[in-house]
């Protein structure tokens, strides 16, 4: 006798589900609405101070967010770093199309995928020295798990201590995330305990961590932190931590997921020391700014010890949305209009631009700016501390809230310049007082001086107005 499909012969009820045309046409309030109830209310907070949730984007497309009601913003937050590309770059966007017209394959695990094997090749194309062997995933975070776990299967037990450095961020997933510098983010999770932490940049805090613990056996490292604040490690120290590195039996784990794919002028940022690491990991940009793209590049010697036997193949093989389809047409077509389009080229000089004039404005607004730092396009506006914008007379007793009030003016610039202005910027994790310019690659000489005359007139405010116009906005929103 067959049982029947459901209990009582009934069919549940077809729940309330919002479609494709409904989403779209969502309002800001409906979505905050939504966004407190089913994502994150926490998050919601913070958005709320800064102006965000009030504005629906409609569509993107070059260096713009394009609004419900018709603003243009002009985007120099790059999603951090992952919109290098700018925005629905035409031929990345052709390229897909092309892809889902002629239904070619996505979810392709039981065969070999043509478009992840051509991706994984101009890779390794790219990739100096003998990087050549490619693990595809989806997100940064991803990408460095497997550079860890590559590591540790060759270094062993015995050699699976890792030593990081302070101001890190490698991910939230449970293994980066030990070695993620961030008593918030790690909050009580229990992580693992084979690491040891050095200040960033500090050559022989590494040599004396070495030579005492023989159990470490890799290093892992950002070559510019982006949490951290877009703090670079002095010229030379790549060379000497290879060198280190090489006299110690050390694995050396570059983390580029940042700050690689041309966002320094040079494909890899630790390029500029003429070095080369024995894995690196590349994500944000990576899928063309239209796709979720990570990669770890191994040194083929190492990945053939760790994976290259039938034995040992699948102990970290293809993840189910690793290399699919579109992703990787995305990457591969972007991996040409790099080249094709001088994006490398042309964030070198856009980001020297930048810096010199942000260093004009720092000598123009000394009590508001206190530093201007990075490479490329990707860049620290370090602001003063709120007692450094305060009278003579004011900055002792001020001095004493520096620290409960940190990142509040970047927070203010930040809401103002979005407001008042159509710009936006990104902030850091770990540093409050930094706003972190992170613009698509294609920016423009116009780009960075719509973005540069913004902050120019915004600081010449004055701090006494900035924070009032900034309560104003707030208690305008608030009504």
């Amino acid at each position: 006798m067959s049982m029947p499909a459901f209990k009582n012969d009934v069919a549940p009820a077809r729940p309330k589900l919002i479609s494709v045309e409904e989403a779209k046409q969502l309002d800001a309030g409906t979505v905050r609405d939504l966004f407190a109830a089913h994502i994150n209310p926490g998050q919601l907070h913070f958005l709320k101070l800064l102006g965000f949730d009030r504005i629906i984007v409609d569509r993107a497309e070059g260096m713009h967010y394009i609004t419900r009601d018709g603003r243009k913003i002009l985007d120099f937050f790059g999603g951090f770093c992952s919109v290098a590309f700018g925005h629905n770059h035409p031929r990345i966007v052709a390229a897909r199309q092309k892809f889902q017209d002629e239904q070619r394959h996505e979810i392709c695990m039981a065969f070999m995928s043509q478009y992840a094997a051509a991706l994984a090749k101009n890779l390794a194309e790219i990739a100096p020295g003998d990087l050549d062997m490619v693990f595809l995933g989806s997100t940064g975070s991803e990408a460095m798990e497997a550079a860890l776990k590559v590591a540790e299967q060759v270094q062993g037990p015995a050699r699976s201590k890792i030593l990081h450095a302070a101001n890190s961020f490698h991910g939230k997933t449970k293994g980066v995330l030990s070695v993620t510098d961030s008593t918030l983010y790690q909050s009580q999770f229990k992580l693992v305990e084979n690491r040891v932490k050095v200040p960033f940049g500090d050559i022989d805090a590494v040599r004396k961590a070495l030579e005492a613990d023989r159990s470490i056996g890799i290093v892992v490292m950002e070559t510019i932190q982006g949490g951290g604040g877009i703090v670079e490690a002095p010229l030379g120290f790549w060379r000497e931590l290879r060198a280190l590195c090489d006299r110690h039996d050390v694995l050396w784990i570059a983390d580029e997921v940042q700050c690689g794919l041309g966002r320094t002028g040079q494909f890899f940022a630790f390029e500029r020391d003429g070095v080369v690491p024995d894995v690196t990991a590349l994500a944000k940009a990576l899928g063309g700014s239209k796709a979720a793209v990570g990669a770890m590049i191994a040194r083929r010697d190492i990945y053939m010890k760790a994976y290259g036997k039938p034995k040992s193949a699948l102990i970290h093989a293809q993840a189910t949305f690793g290399g699919m389809g579109e992703a990787c047409i995305s990457a591969i077509e972007g991996l040409n209009v790099l080249y094709d389009e001088d994006l490398m080229g042309n964030a070198l000089r856009q980001g020297d631009y930048l810096i010199e004039r942000l260093n004009q404005l720092r000598a123009k607004h000394p009590t508001l700016l206190k530093e201007i730092r990075g490479r490329g396009l990707m860049i620290g506006v370090e602001f003063q501390d709120i007692s450094e914008t305060m009278p003579f007379g004011l900055k002792h007793m001020v001095a004493l809230l520096d620290d409960k009030l940190k990142g509040s003016l970047c927070g203010f610039v930040g809401a103002l310049l979005l407001k008042d202005y159509d710009v936006l910027v990104a902030f850091t994790e770990y540093n409050r007082n930094v706003i972190r310019l992170e613009p698509p690659l294609i920016a423009t000489r116009e780009d960075c001086d719509t973005f540069l005359n913004a902050l120019d007139d915004l600081l010449s405010r004055g701090i006494t107005r900035i924070v009032t116009d900034y309560l104003r906005k707030v208690a305008t929103a608030k009504g």
